[in-house]
């Protein structure tokens, strides 16, 4: 017989987690997560394919313009990343991302329905992408915050590796699923397919039955203060603090490289686009390998010490991938990107599941609306340096930037608590109540290490 804890509505503390399962996937809220995730990742992958050919087929857009719809996917996170934490501290993170699925749904479906209406323009495409951004700016930490009530801290590890593992899966499968639903439909059509698979996963999340803590109810106090609150919790705490800043260096260069790459490879050394394609496609193999082996590495090494070995077997390739060239140095130069973004992905899984172990539930949604933030932001100026560097001293040069950047990205973690981690798992948050200062904000309890 089951007994339920009756929780009152001033108890803010998550519900205690149900029995683990052996496996994540026989958990039903897990299950339907990820299968929603599933949906809508491979959605994402269409749109970001699509989009930009519907302007360029059906606008005839010029390259500016395809340009403008690239800044707009992203700007949003910097428009609302930061007060997104603290309006979804008032709001249901599962409600939330519901609502921001139907929404994205129906901003791209309008874009067929205009299209076979004739009416469609690029003012229409602007609004929608930068509409769609501000949703996706929601639902990202929405989800991010959500995870560890649904599933319980001590099993993020094995959760974030699945899905991350999805993630990287859907990146290397997903743009030539993409291109193959563009070729036998048309732009406009496959944006119709997006549309369903967000529809898709509002209709699979809404079936999770399983509750999560009540939203904290408004205290009054101006916006300004609960993000500045977010923003000193992460900075003044010495586990969020190093991750901040090994995210923010790794997204900067990681920019940088992704910007240079098709300059040096396609246009100064004259390789092909597939080739190309070939290069990038590597780097998705890398992040999925990374993601399926983090929790193993994590569980019998430890936390910190793989990721600092890690670190440690990824510093030379960086250097391989800066010698790209004619010949078999393209080929060491992959092998090269494999080596760095399998350590990305590996951090990607192990990093996320700290933050999300150490950072109270109260704190979670500004806590992942300030990383989102400081992560989405360095993208805009990674794009200007390469700009700079190229105009100044030359592709060459910029990929050099990248590349050893790339490979000192993770020294931040090296003078950081992060180093002695153990197991994920062990880590009990402590911190603030929402709205409370920097200095209880950066005491956590380590537990084990």
């Amino acid at each position: 017989m089951t007994i339920r804890r009756r929780i009152d509505v001033r108890d803010r503390r998550p519900p205690a987690p149900e029995p683990s399962p052996s496996s994540l996937f026989r958990d039903d809220g897990f299950r339907k997560l990820f299968s929603a995730a599933a949906a809508s990742t491979v959605g994402t992958q269409v749109s970001f394919v699509a989009v930009p050919l519907v302007a360029v087929i059906a606008l005839d857009a010029t390259p500016g313009q395809v340009g403008l719809l690239g800044v707009l996917k992203t700007v949003a996170f910097l428009l609302v990343g930061l007060p997104a934490g603290v309006w979804l501290d008032r709001m249901r993170r599962r409600g939330v991302m519901i609502g921001t699925d139907l929404a994205r749904a129906v901003l791209l479906g309008s874009i067929p329905l205009a299209w076979w209406l004739d009416l469609l323009t690029l003012t229409q495409l602007y609004v929608v992408v930068l509409l769609t951004g501000v949703l996706t700016v929601f639902f990202d930490v929405a989800a991010l915050s959500y995870l560890p009530s649904l599933v319980g801290r001590d099993r993020l590890v094995d959760a974030n590796s699945k899905l991350v593992s999805l993630e990287a899966a859907a990146g290397v499968a997903g743009p030539s699923l993409a291109g193959f639903l563009v070729q036998v439909t048309a732009a406009p059509v496959a944006l119709a397919i997006d549309a369903a698979t967000f529809l898709w996963s509002a209709l699979v999340l809404r079936r999770i039955r399983r509750p999560e803590p009540p939203p904290v109810p408004a205290d009054g106090r101006p916006l300004w203060r609960g993000v500045g609150a977010g923003i000193r919790f992460v900075l003044g705490h010495p586990l969020l603090r190093p991750i901040a800043v090994t995210g923010a260096a790794t997204n900067l260069f990681l920019q940088i490289a992704t910007v240079t790459l098709p300059l040096l490879v396609h246009r100064e050394l004259g390789f092909s686009a597939g080739m190309l394609g070939l290069f990038f496609s590597c780097g998705g193999v890398g992040v999925l390998l990374g993601a399926l082996t983090a929790r193993r590495f994590g569980e019998r090494l430890g936390v910190g010490p793989t990721l600092l070995v890690s670190g440690l077997l990824s510093t030379p390739a960086g250097f391989l991938v800066a010698l790209v060239d004619r010949g078999g140095w393209l080929w060491v130069a992959m092998l090269g990107w494999l080596v760095l973004t399998y350590r990305i992905g590996l951090d990607n899984v192990l990093l996320v599941s700290i933050r999300q172990r150490v950072t109270p539930d109260p704190m979670l949604n500004r806590m992942n609306a300030t990383m989102r933030f400081l992560f989405t932001g360095v993208l805009a100026i990674g794009a200007a340096v390469v700009g700079v560097l190229g105009e100044v001293a030359g592709v060459r040069v910029g990929m050099w930037v990248a590349a050893l950047g790339l490979a000192f990205a993770w020294l931040p973690l090296v003078v950081s608590p992060v180093r002695a981690l153990r197991a994920a798992d062990r880590i009990r948050p402590a911190g603030p109540r929402p709205g409370t200062g920097q200095r209880r904000a950066g005491r956590s309890r380590l537990s084990g290490n």
